[in-house]
């Protein structure tokens, strides 16, 4: 199997890899809910089960996925709450679910992303592609106009202007779409017998289409195809600008 990931490679590999496609992939991960069904790493799974077959297809190599990130956070009876602490339960108290270890401040995360993408240009990169956690992924996105003004480096990230057709890459949370990427990503990892199978029991933690009727390895590499090879003639289209 070629070898995508930046962890693995020899200084040799790192050459060869870089000189063919100077391309960057940045899995933007977190540690957190996603259900009772889903690894809490399962943001930057995704991405990076999704780099990997880009860099195959395209050429590039695949960073080490990031687990911190931003996301909305709020303060009650002294405790901090994070994201799906808060999202789960509209109009009642936030509440811890197990798991969660990842949030730091949208400064501090744009700041690292700064520190980042400065070190990918020194090591010789001209494209970095970014996708993962939803929060991670819009910090990504704000800064990426300064990033080509001043660095010179392309950007992209992995959403569609339309997803509605439920064929894109993590467009919900823990729910249809991120379920069956998980299925056909890393299919061992999902535990679907741990959510309840009455279907007036909604679950816990889960926003978008219900994954126990609308989830399938199918469904998920379908999306998968169908956005490699989206962002595949994107980037070959990038690669010829260079």
């Amino acid at each position: 199997m070629e070898r995508v990931l930046y962890v693995e490679l020899t200084p040799r590999q790192f050459r060869e890899r870089l000189a063919a496609a100077p391309i960057a992939y940045l899995p933007l991960g977190t540690l957190e809910w996603h259900g009772e069904h889903l690894p809490l790493g399962s943001d930057g799974l995704q991405a990076q089960g999704f780099f990997m077959k880009l860099a195959r297809e395209v050429g590039g190599i695949v960073l080490p996925m990031l687990f911190v990130a931003p996301d909305v956070r709020q303060e009650k009876e002294g405790r901090d709450y994070y994201g799906m602490d808060i999202y789960s339960f509209p109009g009642e108290d936030p509440r811890q679910l197990d798991g969660s270890a990842y949030w730091v401040d949208q400064a501090f995360f744009e700041q690292l992303l700064e520190r980042i993408m400065r070190q990918l240009k020194r090591a010789g990169f001209k494209i970095v592609v970014a996708h993962g956690h939803a929060p991670s992924t819009s910090a990504f996105v704000g800064k990426t106009r300064e990033w080509e003004e001043v660095l010179g480096l392309k950007t992209f990230i992995c959403w569609r202007e339309n997803e509605s057709d439920g064929l894109g890459i993590q467009t919900d949370h823990a729910a249809a779409n991120e379920t069956s990427l998980m299925m056909a990503l890393h299919g061992d990892l999902v535990a679907m017998a741990n959510l309840d199978p009455d279907p007036s029991v909604a679950p816990l933690g889960i926003g978008g289409d219900d994954p126990r009727t609308a989830a399938s390895p199918e469904r998920g590499n379908q999306a998968l195809e169908l956005q490699a090879a989206r962002m595949a003639q994107l980037l070959n289209d990038a690669l010829e600008a260079l």
